[in-house]
Protein backbone atom coordinates (compact mmCIF):
# COMPACT_ATOMS: atom_id res chain seq x y z
CA UNK A 1 0.00 0.00 0.00
CA UNK A 2 1.38 3.40 -0.97
CA UNK A 3 0.95 6.86 0.51
CA UNK A 4 -1.48 7.82 -2.24
CA UNK A 5 -3.81 4.86 -1.67
CA UNK A 6 -6.00 6.68 0.91
CA UNK A 7 -6.50 9.44 -1.64
CA UNK A 8 -7.28 7.19 -4.60
CA UNK A 9 -8.95 4.42 -2.58
CA UNK A 10 -10.21 6.07 0.61
CA UNK A 11 -12.18 4.50 3.41
CA UNK A 12 -15.64 5.69 2.44
CA UNK A 13 -16.94 4.96 5.94
CA UNK A 14 -14.68 7.59 7.58
CA UNK A 15 -16.28 11.03 7.33
CA UNK A 16 -13.23 12.74 8.85
CA UNK A 17 -10.88 11.08 6.34
CA UNK A 18 -13.14 11.96 3.42
CA UNK A 19 -13.34 15.56 4.63
CA UNK A 20 -9.55 15.89 4.86
CA UNK A 21 -9.23 14.22 1.46
CA UNK A 22 -11.77 16.66 0.01
CA UNK A 23 -9.76 19.66 1.17
CA UNK A 24 -6.51 18.16 -0.16
CA UNK A 25 -8.05 17.62 -3.59
CA UNK A 26 -9.72 21.03 -3.72
CA UNK A 27 -6.60 22.95 -2.65
CA UNK A 28 -4.33 20.96 -4.97
CA UNK A 29 -6.68 21.64 -7.89
CA UNK A 30 -6.55 25.37 -7.17
CA UNK A 31 -2.76 25.50 -6.78
CA UNK A 32 -1.79 22.94 -9.44
CA UNK A 33 -4.66 22.05 -11.79
CA UNK A 34 -4.37 18.40 -12.78
CA UNK A 35 -2.69 17.22 -9.58
CA UNK A 36 -5.99 16.02 -8.10
CA UNK A 37 -6.57 13.86 -11.18
CA UNK A 38 -3.07 12.35 -10.98
CA UNK A 39 -3.61 11.42 -7.32
CA UNK A 40 -7.22 10.31 -7.34
CA UNK A 41 -8.73 10.34 -10.82
CA UNK A 42 -7.97 10.17 -14.52
CA UNK A 43 -4.17 10.19 -14.68
CA UNK A 44 -4.13 10.94 -18.40
CA UNK A 45 -6.18 14.10 -17.87
CA UNK A 46 -4.04 14.98 -14.85
CA UNK A 47 -0.75 14.62 -16.73
CA UNK A 48 -2.10 16.68 -19.62
CA UNK A 49 -3.20 19.45 -17.25
CA UNK A 50 0.12 19.37 -15.37
CA UNK A 51 1.99 19.71 -18.66
CA UNK A 52 -0.20 22.68 -19.56
CA UNK A 53 0.53 24.18 -16.12
CA UNK A 54 4.27 23.90 -16.70
CA UNK A 55 3.98 25.57 -20.10
CA UNK A 56 1.82 28.35 -18.61
CA UNK A 57 4.27 29.13 -15.82
CA UNK A 58 7.31 28.82 -18.09
CA UNK A 59 5.85 31.32 -20.55
CA UNK A 60 4.92 33.63 -17.67
CA UNK A 61 8.44 33.52 -16.25
CA UNK A 62 9.97 34.13 -19.69
CA UNK A 63 7.59 37.04 -20.24
CA UNK A 64 8.50 38.66 -16.92
CA UNK A 65 12.21 38.13 -17.58
CA UNK A 66 11.83 39.57 -21.06
CA UNK A 67 10.07 42.67 -19.73
CA UNK A 68 12.97 43.20 -17.32
CA UNK A 69 15.80 42.81 -19.83
CA UNK A 70 14.27 43.49 -23.27
CA UNK A 71 10.93 45.22 -22.76
CA UNK A 72 10.87 46.87 -26.17
CA UNK A 73 11.21 43.52 -27.93
CA UNK A 74 8.56 41.87 -25.76
CA UNK A 75 6.10 44.73 -26.25
CA UNK A 76 6.67 44.60 -30.01
CA UNK A 77 5.89 40.88 -30.02
CA UNK A 78 2.82 40.97 -27.77
CA UNK A 79 1.30 43.95 -29.59
CA UNK A 80 1.31 42.07 -32.88
CA UNK A 81 -2.38 41.42 -33.71
CA UNK A 82 -1.64 37.85 -34.84
CA UNK A 83 0.12 37.10 -31.56
CA UNK A 84 -2.76 38.65 -29.63
CA UNK A 85 -5.32 36.43 -31.38
CA UNK A 86 -3.15 33.43 -30.49
CA UNK A 87 -3.22 34.67 -26.89
CA UNK A 88 -7.03 34.82 -27.07
CA UNK A 89 -7.22 31.17 -28.14
CA UNK A 90 -4.68 30.05 -25.53
CA UNK A 91 -6.43 31.85 -22.66
CA UNK A 92 -9.81 30.42 -23.64
CA UNK A 93 -8.18 26.97 -23.74
CA UNK A 94 -6.81 27.40 -20.22
CA UNK A 95 -10.16 28.67 -18.93
CA UNK A 96 -11.86 25.54 -20.30
CA UNK A 97 -9.11 23.27 -18.95
CA UNK A 98 -9.42 24.76 -15.46
CA UNK A 99 -13.20 24.39 -15.65
CA UNK A 100 -12.89 20.71 -16.58
CA UNK A 101 -10.33 20.06 -13.83
CA UNK A 102 -12.48 21.82 -11.23
CA UNK A 103 -15.66 19.94 -12.16
CA UNK A 104 -13.78 16.65 -12.18
CA UNK A 105 -12.21 17.44 -8.80
CA UNK A 106 -15.63 18.14 -7.31
CA UNK A 107 -16.75 14.76 -8.66
CA UNK A 108 -13.77 13.06 -7.04
CA UNK A 109 -14.51 14.65 -3.67
CA UNK A 110 -17.71 12.57 -3.22
CA UNK A 111 -19.58 15.15 -1.18
CA UNK A 112 -22.11 12.63 0.15
CA UNK A 113 -19.26 11.17 2.24
CA UNK A 114 -17.95 14.55 3.45
CA UNK A 115 -19.04 16.55 6.48
CA UNK A 116 -21.89 18.74 5.25
CA UNK A 117 -20.57 22.13 6.41
CA UNK A 118 -16.96 21.42 5.40
CA UNK A 119 -18.13 20.10 2.04
CA UNK A 120 -20.21 23.20 1.38
CA UNK A 121 -17.27 25.46 2.20
CA UNK A 122 -14.95 23.38 -0.01
CA UNK A 123 -17.40 23.58 -2.90
CA UNK A 124 -17.80 27.34 -2.54
CA UNK A 125 -14.02 27.73 -2.32
CA UNK A 126 -13.61 25.76 -5.57
CA UNK A 127 -16.22 27.83 -7.38
CA UNK A 128 -14.69 31.11 -6.15
CA UNK A 129 -11.22 29.99 -7.25
CA UNK A 130 -12.60 28.99 -10.66
CA UNK A 131 -14.26 32.38 -11.07
CA UNK A 132 -10.95 34.10 -10.28
CA UNK A 133 -8.72 31.91 -12.47
CA UNK A 134 -11.05 30.99 -15.31
CA UNK A 135 -12.79 34.35 -15.24
CA UNK A 136 -9.42 36.09 -15.22
CA UNK A 137 -8.32 34.06 -18.25
CA UNK A 138 -11.52 34.92 -20.14
CA UNK A 139 -11.17 38.60 -19.19
CA UNK A 140 -7.59 38.52 -20.44
CA UNK A 141 -8.77 36.90 -23.68
CA UNK A 142 -11.40 39.62 -24.10
CA UNK A 143 -8.83 42.38 -23.57
CA UNK A 144 -6.40 40.71 -25.96
CA UNK A 145 -9.13 40.56 -28.61
CA UNK A 146 -10.03 44.22 -28.08
CA UNK A 147 -6.35 45.17 -28.30
CA UNK A 148 -5.85 43.15 -31.48
CA UNK A 149 -8.80 44.93 -33.08
CA UNK A 150 -7.61 48.38 -32.01
CA UNK A 151 -4.00 47.81 -33.05
CA UNK A 152 -5.11 46.39 -36.38
CA UNK A 153 -7.29 49.46 -36.95
CA UNK A 154 -4.96 52.20 -35.72
CA UNK A 155 -1.47 50.92 -36.53
CA UNK A 156 -0.39 49.59 -39.88
CA UNK A 157 2.61 47.99 -41.51
CA UNK A 158 4.28 51.20 -42.67
CA UNK A 159 7.95 51.99 -42.91
CA UNK A 160 10.13 51.65 -39.83
CA UNK A 161 11.94 54.99 -39.65
CA UNK A 162 15.32 55.52 -38.07
CA UNK A 163 15.87 58.54 -35.81
CA UNK A 164 17.20 61.63 -37.59
CA UNK A 165 19.98 63.40 -35.71
CA UNK A 166 19.13 61.18 -32.75
CA UNK A 167 15.45 62.16 -32.60
CA UNK A 168 12.02 60.90 -33.56
CA UNK A 169 9.71 63.69 -34.71
CA UNK A 170 5.96 63.03 -34.72
CA UNK A 171 3.49 65.47 -36.22
CA UNK A 172 0.51 65.77 -33.87
CA UNK A 173 -2.67 67.21 -35.36
CA UNK A 174 -5.97 67.84 -33.64
CA UNK A 175 -9.09 68.50 -35.66
CA UNK A 176 -12.75 67.71 -36.23
CA UNK A 177 -12.33 64.59 -38.32
CA UNK A 178 -15.99 63.67 -38.72
CA UNK A 179 -17.24 62.34 -42.05
CA UNK A 180 -19.52 65.37 -42.44
CA UNK A 181 -16.65 67.85 -42.12
CA UNK A 182 -15.74 69.44 -45.47
CA UNK A 183 -12.26 70.92 -45.84
CA UNK A 184 -10.86 69.94 -42.46
CA UNK A 185 -8.40 72.44 -41.05
CA UNK A 186 -6.38 71.13 -38.10
CA UNK A 187 -7.39 72.89 -34.92
CA UNK A 188 -3.96 72.38 -33.38
CA UNK A 189 -0.57 71.60 -34.88
CA UNK A 190 2.38 70.37 -32.83
CA UNK A 191 5.63 68.60 -33.51
CA UNK A 192 6.62 66.18 -30.76
CA UNK A 193 10.39 65.69 -30.86
CA UNK A 194 11.73 62.78 -28.80
CA UNK A 195 15.36 62.01 -28.05
CA UNK A 196 15.80 58.41 -29.23
CA UNK A 197 18.25 57.61 -26.42
CA UNK A 198 16.91 59.42 -23.35
CA UNK A 199 13.21 59.89 -24.15
CA UNK A 200 13.50 63.63 -23.41
CA UNK A 201 10.56 65.24 -25.19
CA UNK A 202 10.12 68.68 -26.70
CA UNK A 203 6.72 69.80 -27.96
CA UNK A 204 6.87 72.53 -30.57
CA UNK A 205 3.58 74.38 -30.86
CA UNK A 206 2.84 75.82 -34.29
CA UNK A 207 0.05 78.42 -34.49
CA UNK A 208 -2.58 77.55 -37.05
CA UNK A 209 -2.43 81.10 -38.47
CA UNK A 210 1.28 80.92 -39.35
CA UNK A 211 1.83 82.49 -42.78
CA UNK A 212 4.37 82.37 -45.64
CA UNK A 213 5.23 78.75 -44.91
CA UNK A 214 8.14 77.47 -47.04
CA UNK A 215 8.55 73.90 -48.28
CA UNK A 216 11.52 71.52 -48.57
CA UNK A 217 13.11 71.58 -52.00
CA UNK A 218 11.98 68.01 -52.80
CA UNK A 219 8.39 68.61 -51.73
CA UNK A 220 5.68 68.57 -54.43
CA UNK A 221 4.35 71.71 -52.74
CA UNK A 222 7.62 73.51 -53.50
CA UNK A 223 6.97 73.06 -57.20
CA UNK A 224 3.44 74.42 -56.81
CA UNK A 225 4.51 77.29 -54.56
CA UNK A 226 8.18 78.12 -55.18
CA UNK A 227 7.86 81.27 -53.06
CA UNK A 228 6.16 79.43 -50.23
CA UNK A 229 2.56 79.17 -49.04
CA UNK A 230 1.85 82.87 -49.52
CA UNK A 231 -1.62 84.13 -50.39
CA UNK A 232 -4.60 85.77 -48.69
CA UNK A 233 -5.89 82.56 -47.08
CA UNK A 234 -2.61 80.67 -46.99
CA UNK A 235 -2.38 79.83 -43.30
CA UNK A 236 -0.50 76.70 -42.32
CA UNK A 237 -3.65 74.88 -41.22
CA UNK A 238 -5.07 75.26 -44.75
CA UNK A 239 -2.34 72.98 -46.12
CA UNK A 240 -4.38 69.94 -45.13
CA UNK A 241 -7.34 71.02 -47.24
CA UNK A 242 -5.14 71.89 -50.21
CA UNK A 243 -3.43 68.50 -50.08
CA UNK A 244 -6.76 66.66 -49.90
CA UNK A 245 -8.04 68.64 -52.88
CA UNK A 246 -4.91 67.80 -54.91
CA UNK A 247 -4.20 64.10 -54.22
CA UNK A 248 -2.11 63.85 -57.39
CA UNK A 249 0.67 65.70 -55.54
CA UNK A 250 1.11 62.74 -53.17
CA UNK A 251 -0.02 59.65 -55.12
CA UNK A 252 1.57 57.17 -52.67
CA UNK A 253 0.21 58.78 -49.51
CA UNK A 254 -2.76 56.48 -48.90
CA UNK A 255 -0.85 53.29 -49.64
CA UNK A 256 1.71 54.36 -47.03
CA UNK A 257 -0.94 54.89 -44.35
CA UNK A 258 -1.09 58.67 -44.69
CA UNK A 259 -3.11 61.12 -46.80
CA UNK A 260 -2.27 63.96 -49.20
CA UNK A 261 -3.44 66.50 -46.62
CA UNK A 262 -1.19 65.02 -43.94
CA UNK A 263 1.79 64.94 -46.31
CA UNK A 264 1.31 68.57 -47.37
CA UNK A 265 1.08 69.66 -43.73
CA UNK A 266 4.09 67.54 -42.83
CA UNK A 267 6.18 69.16 -45.56
CA UNK A 268 5.24 72.59 -44.27
CA UNK A 269 6.07 71.68 -40.66
CA UNK A 270 9.45 70.27 -41.73
CA UNK A 271 10.35 73.54 -43.42
CA UNK A 272 9.08 75.61 -40.49
CA UNK A 273 11.01 73.70 -37.81
CA UNK A 274 13.97 72.33 -39.73
CA UNK A 275 13.22 68.86 -38.33
CA UNK A 276 12.43 65.76 -40.38
CA UNK A 277 8.94 64.40 -39.65
CA UNK A 278 8.92 60.59 -39.47
CA UNK A 279 5.34 59.92 -38.36
CA UNK A 280 2.04 61.63 -37.70
CA UNK A 281 -0.95 61.20 -35.40
CA UNK A 282 -4.32 62.84 -36.13
CA UNK A 283 -6.65 63.11 -33.15
CA UNK A 284 -10.37 63.68 -33.58
CA UNK A 285 -10.99 66.49 -31.11
CA UNK A 286 -14.71 65.64 -31.02
CA UNK A 287 -13.87 62.23 -29.63
CA UNK A 288 -10.74 62.71 -27.55
CA UNK A 289 -12.86 63.52 -24.50
CA UNK A 290 -13.70 59.79 -24.48
CA UNK A 291 -10.01 59.01 -24.03
CA UNK A 292 -9.68 61.44 -21.12
CA UNK A 293 -12.73 59.86 -19.47
CA UNK A 294 -11.20 56.42 -20.02
CA UNK A 295 -8.03 57.60 -18.28
CA UNK A 296 -10.06 58.77 -15.30
CA UNK A 297 -9.75 62.49 -16.04
CA UNK A 298 -6.78 64.86 -15.90
CA UNK A 299 -5.50 67.48 -13.45
CA UNK A 300 -4.92 71.05 -14.67
CA UNK A 301 -3.86 74.22 -12.83
CA UNK A 302 -6.32 76.69 -14.39
CA UNK A 303 -5.01 80.26 -14.76
CA UNK A 304 -8.07 81.91 -16.36
CA UNK A 305 -11.76 81.40 -15.60
CA UNK A 306 -13.39 79.91 -18.71
CA UNK A 307 -17.00 79.13 -19.65
CA UNK A 308 -18.48 75.79 -20.65
CA UNK A 309 -21.22 76.14 -23.25
CA UNK A 310 -23.02 79.26 -24.35
CA UNK A 311 -21.81 81.98 -26.68
CA UNK A 312 -20.98 85.68 -26.76
CA UNK A 313 -23.03 88.82 -27.18
CA UNK A 314 -22.13 91.72 -29.48
CA UNK A 315 -19.67 93.06 -26.90
CA UNK A 316 -17.87 89.73 -26.47
CA UNK A 317 -19.44 88.91 -23.12
CA UNK A 318 -20.37 85.27 -22.45
CA UNK A 319 -24.06 84.35 -22.60
CA UNK A 320 -25.94 81.14 -21.89
CA UNK A 321 -23.01 79.62 -19.99
CA UNK A 322 -23.75 76.16 -18.53
CA UNK A 323 -21.01 76.42 -15.92
CA UNK A 324 -17.51 77.81 -15.44
CA UNK A 325 -14.06 76.26 -15.22
CA UNK A 326 -12.76 78.01 -12.13
CA UNK A 327 -9.22 79.21 -11.46
CA UNK A 328 -7.02 76.83 -9.48
CA UNK A 329 -6.19 73.13 -9.49
CA UNK A 330 -9.03 71.29 -11.21
CA UNK A 331 -9.71 67.63 -11.96
CA UNK A 332 -11.38 67.58 -15.38
CA UNK A 333 -13.46 64.98 -17.15
CA UNK A 334 -13.29 64.69 -20.93
CA UNK A 335 -15.96 67.27 -21.73
CA UNK A 336 -14.47 69.86 -19.37
CA UNK A 337 -10.97 69.28 -20.75
CA UNK A 338 -12.27 69.67 -24.30
CA UNK A 339 -13.85 73.04 -23.47
CA UNK A 340 -10.69 74.07 -21.64
CA UNK A 341 -8.51 73.23 -24.63
CA UNK A 342 -10.74 74.84 -27.24
CA UNK A 343 -12.32 77.85 -25.51
CA UNK A 344 -11.87 81.14 -27.37
CA UNK A 345 -13.25 83.26 -24.55
CA UNK A 346 -11.13 85.70 -22.48
CA UNK A 347 -7.89 85.35 -24.45
CA UNK A 348 -6.42 84.68 -27.89
CA UNK A 349 -5.40 81.70 -30.02
CA UNK A 350 -1.93 81.68 -28.51
CA UNK A 351 -3.23 81.21 -24.96
CA UNK A 352 -5.49 78.54 -26.39
CA UNK A 353 -2.43 76.77 -27.80
CA UNK A 354 -0.82 76.86 -24.37
CA UNK A 355 -3.93 75.29 -22.83
CA UNK A 356 -3.92 72.55 -25.44
CA UNK A 357 -0.31 71.83 -24.51
CA UNK A 358 -1.31 71.61 -20.85
CA UNK A 359 -3.96 69.04 -21.73
CA UNK A 360 -1.49 67.00 -23.79
CA UNK A 361 1.04 67.00 -20.94
CA UNK A 362 -1.61 66.08 -18.37
CA UNK A 363 -2.79 63.18 -20.53
CA UNK A 364 0.78 61.90 -20.87
CA UNK A 365 1.11 61.83 -17.09
CA UNK A 366 -2.02 59.67 -16.88
CA UNK A 367 -0.59 57.02 -19.20
CA UNK A 368 1.05 55.16 -16.34
CA UNK A 369 1.33 51.34 -16.53
CA UNK A 370 -0.99 50.94 -13.53
CA UNK A 371 -3.63 53.26 -14.99
CA UNK A 372 -3.50 51.64 -18.41
CA UNK A 373 -3.78 48.13 -16.95
CA UNK A 374 -6.74 48.93 -14.71
CA UNK A 375 -8.65 50.82 -17.41
CA UNK A 376 -7.29 49.03 -20.43
CA UNK A 377 -10.47 48.15 -22.28
CA UNK A 378 -11.92 51.67 -22.12
CA UNK A 379 -8.59 53.25 -23.11
CA UNK A 380 -8.09 50.87 -26.03
CA UNK A 381 -11.63 51.37 -27.32
CA UNK A 382 -11.46 55.16 -27.01
CA UNK A 383 -8.02 55.31 -28.61
CA UNK A 384 -9.15 53.22 -31.55
CA UNK A 385 -12.08 55.55 -32.18
CA UNK A 386 -10.19 58.84 -32.25
CA UNK A 387 -6.61 58.27 -33.40
CA UNK A 388 -5.31 57.93 -36.93
CA UNK A 389 -1.58 57.40 -37.42
CA UNK A 390 1.06 55.93 -39.69
CA UNK A 391 3.23 54.69 -36.82
CA UNK A 392 3.83 51.01 -37.71
CA UNK A 393 3.03 48.29 -35.19
CA UNK A 394 6.68 47.11 -34.95
CA UNK A 395 7.62 50.56 -33.55
CA UNK A 396 5.23 50.34 -30.59
CA UNK A 397 7.75 48.66 -28.31
CA UNK A 398 10.30 51.39 -28.94
CA UNK A 399 7.80 54.18 -28.34
CA UNK A 400 6.48 52.53 -25.17
CA UNK A 401 10.04 52.58 -23.80
CA UNK A 402 10.51 56.21 -24.82
CA UNK A 403 7.15 57.21 -23.32
CA UNK A 404 8.14 55.62 -20.02
CA UNK A 405 11.45 57.51 -20.05
CA UNK A 406 9.66 60.73 -21.00
CA UNK A 407 7.25 60.55 -18.05
CA UNK A 408 10.23 60.70 -15.68
CA UNK A 409 11.46 63.99 -17.14
CA UNK A 410 10.18 67.48 -17.67
CA UNK A 411 8.64 68.07 -21.08
CA UNK A 412 10.10 71.10 -22.85
CA UNK A 413 7.71 73.43 -24.67
CA UNK A 414 8.48 75.81 -27.51
CA UNK A 415 5.58 77.93 -28.74
CA UNK A 416 6.18 79.70 -32.06
CA UNK A 417 3.98 82.66 -31.13
CA UNK A 418 4.38 86.41 -30.59
CA UNK A 419 6.45 88.13 -29.40
CA UNK A 420 9.13 85.53 -30.25
CA UNK A 421 7.62 84.84 -33.68
CA UNK A 422 5.64 87.22 -35.89
CA UNK A 423 3.12 84.79 -37.36
CA UNK A 424 2.27 87.14 -40.25
CA UNK A 425 5.92 87.54 -41.29
CA UNK A 426 8.03 84.80 -39.67
CA UNK A 427 11.81 84.68 -39.71
CA UNK A 428 12.24 80.98 -40.43
CA UNK A 429 16.01 81.01 -40.00
CA UNK A 430 15.48 82.37 -36.50
CA UNK A 431 12.84 79.69 -35.85
CA UNK A 432 15.29 76.99 -36.93
CA UNK A 433 17.82 78.36 -34.45
CA UNK A 434 15.20 78.36 -31.67
CA UNK A 435 14.25 74.75 -32.44
CA UNK A 436 17.88 73.66 -32.61
CA UNK A 437 18.64 75.34 -29.28
CA UNK A 438 15.69 73.85 -27.40
CA UNK A 439 16.21 70.31 -28.72
CA UNK A 440 19.95 70.50 -28.06
CA UNK A 441 19.47 71.64 -24.46
CA UNK A 442 16.71 69.10 -23.85
CA UNK A 443 18.85 66.22 -25.08
CA UNK A 444 22.01 67.32 -23.31
CA UNK A 445 20.58 67.80 -19.84
CA UNK A 446 17.26 66.08 -19.20
CA UNK A 447 15.66 67.27 -15.99
CA UNK A 448 13.90 64.76 -13.75
CA UNK A 449 10.28 65.62 -13.24
CA UNK A 450 10.39 65.29 -9.48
Amino acid sequence: MTSVTPVRYPDLRSESLMTRRAWWLVVLNVLIPGSAQVLAGNRRLGRFALGADLVFWAVGILLIAGLLVARSTVVTIVTNPIVLWIVVVVLVFYALLWLICTLDTLRLVRFVRVHRVAGTIAALFSVAALVITGGGALYGAWNAGVTAGVLGTVFGDGNIADPVDGRYNILLLGGDAGADRVGLRPDSISLVSIDAATGQTTIIGIPRNLEKVPFPAKSPMAKQFPDGWNCADCLINALYTYGEEHPDLYPKAKSEGSSPGIEATSDGVEAVTGLKVQYYALIDMNGFSQLIDALGGIDIDVKTRLPIGGGQDSQGRPTGVDKWIEVGQQHMDGNTALWYARSRHADDDYHRMARQREVQTAMLKQFTPANVLTKFQAIATAGGNIVETDIPQPMLGKFVDLADLSRKQKITDLELVPPQVETWDPDYDAIHDMVADVTKVASASPTPNG
